[in-house]
């Protein structure tokens, strides 16, 4: 059964399922709903918690022993299993079928990873584990979804604020319910059970919005210049690794040019072959509509140029570097621009 993380404090209420299915790419929510379930767990008797990572190292018979074994401590326990890549393969969707049959009680599975796709979510792992449960998918917030979230915080903490003032907030935070969270958060210590009008909230609220790579590369597919410039401003002062803006860039370039390729020979684009889903197509698209094969052939030499250096040698501001690649992908012209990223830049 699917809930909405609005939705999600509500059906807890009404009681415990044998299992959780925690997915997506909002940290914030999704890092709410898991503390409930927790809260909520540890209120039901659920004292001992048991936690697992199904990486390249792990093996499928500890998740067995884990929903099999008796407990010392405690009659009845928590497993956390979470799916760094969303998918448990053919050995853990075979492993999670036969724990979805044999799930006792006294023994509550929770489930949680990063953004998944339909093809998952129609897998038989997947669906048995919901029949038993409730699966909820965490995705970013905007327009008016972020302004009910952001009002639903200020409430919990009985603050006040107009309309006008949760458009601030939202603005402040671009989307970063981490971020708004944590301004909330402090607002309430500011000014307890308060009416808060907006020269308060700018008096009080400091532009510490939080950016991943991931936002960057929505940004510059979109073609969005200047915030993709203040991202990479915000990267660079939260200490980003340049190396992962790299990885990034070049895994985003390899996805561009497929594309592309497949765009001039007249073939119908397989968008979940590639893992772009229906709300990120529209930041392909618009980027295909931008650069030429030429605009990526060049874009491929510049990246092979920056990875090479990133890796042999030490450059005094690769932020630079990666603003002018980014650029490159926003289809500016730099072809002719020199640009010194070594120890004299």
């Amino acid at each position: 059964m699917q809930v909405y993380p609005n939705r999600f404090a509500q059906e807890l209420q009404s009681g415990l399922k044998p299992c959780y299915l925690i997915f997506g790419d909002e940290p914030q929510q999704k890092f709410d709903m898991i503390q409930r379930i927790r809260d909520r767990a540890r209120e039901a008797g659920f004292d001992e918690r048991t936690v697992l990572v199904a990486d390249k190292e792990f093996s499928w018979n500890q998740l067995l022993d884990a929903t099999q074994a008796m407990s010392l401590f405690s009659d009845k326990k928590l497993i956390e299993l979470e799916l760094p890549t969303g998918k448990p393969g053919t050995e853990g969707s075979k492993v999670l079928q036969e724990v979805a049959s044999g799930l006792s009680s006294d023994t509550l599975l929770l489930v949680h990873g990063p953004r998944i796709g339909k093809d998952v979510q129609k897998g038989k792992w997947f669906k048995v584990l919901d029949a038993i449960g409730v699966h909820s998918l965490c995705y970013p917030l905007e327009g008016k979804q972020l302004h009910s979230w952001i009002q639903e915080q200020l409430t919990h903490h009985q603050l006040r604020v107009s309309p006008a003032g949760i458009r601030l907030i939202a603005e402040f935070c671009e989307g970063n319910l981490l971020a708004a969270k944590q301004e909330i958060d402090k607002l309430s210590l500011l000014y307890p059970a308060a009416s808060i009008d907006e020269s308060q909230l700018e008096a009080a609220m400091v532009d510490q919005s939080r950016f991943n790579v991931f936002q960057l590369i929505d940004v510059m597919l979109n073609g969005e210049q200047q915030r993709c410039v203040k991202m990479l401003y915000r990267l660079e002062s939260e200490g980003i690794e340049p190396n992962i803006l790299i990885w990034a860039l070049i895994r985003e370039w390899q996805t561009l040019w497929t594309l592309k390729q497949q765009q001039q020979n007249g073939e119908t684009v397989q968008w979940q072959r590639h893992g772009i889903w229906r709300n990120r197509q529209g930041f392909y698209q618009a980027a295909l509509s931008r650069l030429t094969l030429e605009n990526l052939s060049h874009i491929r030499e510049q990246l092979q140029l920056a990875d090479f250096q990133f890796k042999q040698q030490t450059i005094a501001r690769p932020f630079i570097k990666l603003c002018h690649l980014c650029m490159l992908f926003l289809g500016v012209p730099l072809t002719h621009l020199p640009l010194l990223v070594g120890h004299d830049a």
